[in-house]
């Protein structure tokens, strides 16, 4: 039988703030453990929390990007439940009244856009960090109370690749808007999974499987595609998929169930009775908005404008912002695009690669490249010089052209030079004379190659074979 799979995303975005959500800690990544809370974290009795504004202009920034409605009142609740990762044994969060709702992000797949509608965004503290070693469990309570985003879609996404590319979305925004690093390795954005099938044609959902706490967006694929197997032999032999919570296990390249869900869980959500309802003004809210950086969709578009980039290079530049942010430097001194594009993506970022850098750690400044790609451009030096010349000057941010001229890189372009190593060319080859009169243009090739070869490659290879035709014309 042929199923429809119907798939829905919760994602935790872990928001850029100095401080917590509603404490004055330090929200840093990676400092030593239980190193960075406060009372107010620990929930020390008469402690109260108080809303950290960064944190709402995020969520504000966030909410526009997603083409969502924006709340003016901020409300919060409490939702409530005993786990070790909650010393208060609640969590504030917004139940009731979202910083935004009704939503919606356009994807493309396979060149195809597809509309994703987004139910809401709420505001929301993060939770302690559990690791577990053998019997014993250890806690570390740095991320307690660190302001997160939760985006929870509509059900319109219908395969892992569209979930992947939502995914993807979401990160690009998260980054470019710098609201988030968006590094899902260290849990900076994380995402759940809610997927379920039923046959074609039919229009009442099967029973939902959540797979929680996907840690890169090529397991969210694997995980999806496993988990569409798994139930589709399920319903294919006539057995009922149970509602349960999995995760996916990439060694084992499969999905383990952690929890049945037997019945839904009640929070008892009741108002957040230490922070009161919060107005947030139309000036704090447009001002917030006005102040935001570039959207990707909007850089995407201007690339596609202005630079005449194809959706395959612009793909690239969009998967790393620094490298983005050198492109966009660049390409404020250089007239040729294509040339510019071609070594960011190409030469440039296979030394990063290799290297093990980014755009921002390397020496060499967005100008000086653009003084490199002008070089190439204007034929004072060849592709194979500028290579050269890039190994001497990534580390040290030298003038590409003084450093050209002290390494003796320079193209020749002096004719009279040219002619005569040509005419010495011709007359080694008059056997080849006739083969290009005859319109072959490989023997035309093969001179102005024999004349690369004769200079060291120091020629300027379109004037070469200009001057080489204007010869044999002649002749």
């Amino acid at each position: 039988m042929k199923y429809e799979v119907i798939i829905g995303l919760e994602i935790h975005i872990e928001t850029k703030t100095n401080t917590k959500m509603f404490s004055s800690a330090s929200s840093l990544f990676d400092a030593p453990a239980n190193s960075n809370v406060s009372v107010v974290d620990m929930a020390f009795p008469g402690t109260l929390p108080t809303v950290n504004k960064k944190a709402v202009q995020n969520a504000i920034m966030l909410g526009h990007a997603l083409n969502m409605e924006i709340d003016d009142e901020l409300h919060f609740d409490r939702k409530n439940y005993f786990y070790s990762d909650l010393p208060k044994g609640y969590q504030i969060t917004q139940q009731r009244r979202p910083i935004g709702s009704n939503g919606y992000l356009d994807i493309y797949v396979n060149d195809t856009k597809k509309r994703i509608r987004i139910e809401r965004i709420h505001m929301e503290e993060d939770t302690a960090k559990q690791i577990h070693l053998g019997e014993v469990t250890l806690i570390d309570y740095n991320r307690a109370g660190n302001p997160l985003v939760e985006l929870v879609t509509e059900p319109d996404l219908r395969s892992a690749d569209e979930a992947m590319a939502f995914v993807e979305a979401v990160r690009e925004i998260v980054t470019f808007l710098e609201i988030s690093d968006g590094k899902m390795e260290e849990g900076s954005l994380r995402c759940d999974v809610n997927i379920s099938l039923r046959p074609v044609g039919v229009s009442k959902f099967g029973n939902k499987v959540e797979i929680k706490n996907m840690n890169s967006i090529s397991n969210i694929g694997k995980a999806i595609e496993t988990e569409i197997k798994r139930q589709s032999e399920l319903l294919d032999k006539g057995l009922e998929v149970e509602s349960e919570t999995r995760r996916y296990d990439d060694a084992l390249k499969d999905t383990i169930t952690m929890r049945k869900k037997d019945e839904s869980v009640d929070y008892r959500y009741i108002p957040e009775g230490n922070i009161l309802p919060i107005s947030l003004s139309k000036e704090f809210i447009d001002t917030t908005i006005r102040e935001m950086k570039e959207l990707p969709s909007v850089k995407r578009e201007r690339y596609f404008e202005e630079f005449k980039l194809n959706a395959h290079e612009v793909n690239i530049l969009l998967q790393d912002k620094d490298l983005t942010s050198y492109f966009d430097e660049a390409a404020r001194d250089v007239k040729n695009y294509k040339t510019l594009i071609n070594w960011v993506i190409g030469e440039f970022s296979s030394y990063l690669n290799k290297e093990g850098k980014n755009a921002k750690s390397v020496a060499l400044s967005p100008q000086n490249t653009s003084k490199l790609v002008n070089l190439i451009d204007n034929g004072t030096i060849s592709n194979s010089q500028a290579r050269e010349l890039f190994a001497h000057i990534i580390e040290t941010n030298e003038d590409p052209e003084t450093k050209a001229k002290a390494l003796n890189l320079m193209q020749v372009s002096d004719t009279d030079f040219i002619l005569s190593v040509i005419n010495e060319v011709i007359n080694e080859n008059l056997n080849v004379i006739d083969d290009i009169k005859a319109g072959k243009d490989r023997a035309m090739g093969f001179l102005v190659g024999q004349v690369m070869k004769k200079t060291k490659g120091k020629v300027n290879p379109a004037l070469a074979s200009k001057l080489m035709k204007q010869e044999i014309d002649k002749r």
